[in-house]
């Protein structure tokens, strides 16, 4: 099982308030191939007798946070200009993140997630630019303080001991903006995407 303090947000729009709420995340988005060794893997977890029954996350969901930017009651235009202008400062080159790990975080229904052994360089380095870019911007209020880059698959009855799977090699060539709005699960807006630079 893995530590996580900061607790997850459930990816299928659970919500214990009827109104709806926006919620705002910047994240790495995965293209197609890479999306379909995602639902590859969860295909051989769910046939395994290792996973306990889960409500299986939708492929098109699939994506791995960077940084939460808050739930808020309207999509706010001024909130998703600053943050896009404040995303215009960073700049990173492509670089590869190898999965190749299931696992769990803590909770009372654990996520199940796919993570690497070691966090890249970069990734790490990209995390920090954007929590730079958001601090100097004024939009640091709500951004956590640890980073454990993961791909949730599922929520499970219980946890999962890190197992080992087939390395998954995510080419990362940006990220983006990313809307939902909680108890409505048909997938994501973008509402911006940032290309890395190969130069």
């Amino acid at each position: 099982m893995i530590d996580n303090a900061s607790g997850q947000l459930d990816l299928l729009g659970g919500i214990d308030d009827a109104k709806p709420r926006h919620r705002l995340f910047l994240a790495l988005l995965p293209d197609e191939a890479t999306r379909g060794a995602f639902v590859r893997t969860a295909s051989s977890l769910k046939s395994s007798q290792t996973v306990s029954p889960a409500r299986w996350v939708e492929s098109s969901r699939y994506h791995a946070t960077l940084h939460f930017l808050g739930d808020h009651a309207t999509l706010r235009d001024d909130l998703v200009a600053a943050i896009r202008t404040a995303m215009d400062a960073v700049s990173m080159a492509p670089f590869v993140w190898t999965l190749d790990q299931a696992g769990s975080f803590r909770g009372h229904e654990p996520p199940l997630i796919l993570l690497g052994a070691a966090t890249p360089e970069p990734l790490q380095q990209l995390w920090q630019r954007l929590q730079r870019a958001l601090v100097l911007a004024g939009l640091g209020k709500s951004l956590e303080r640890r980073f454990t880059p993961h791909v949730t698959l599922a929520y499970a009855r219980d946890a999962l001991p890190a197992t080992a799977i087939a390395p998954i090699e995510w080419h990362i060539d940006g990220f983006a903006l990313l809307h939902s709005v909680l108890g409505q699960g048909d997938g994501y807006e973008v509402l911006g995407r940032w290309a890395f630079n190969d130069g």
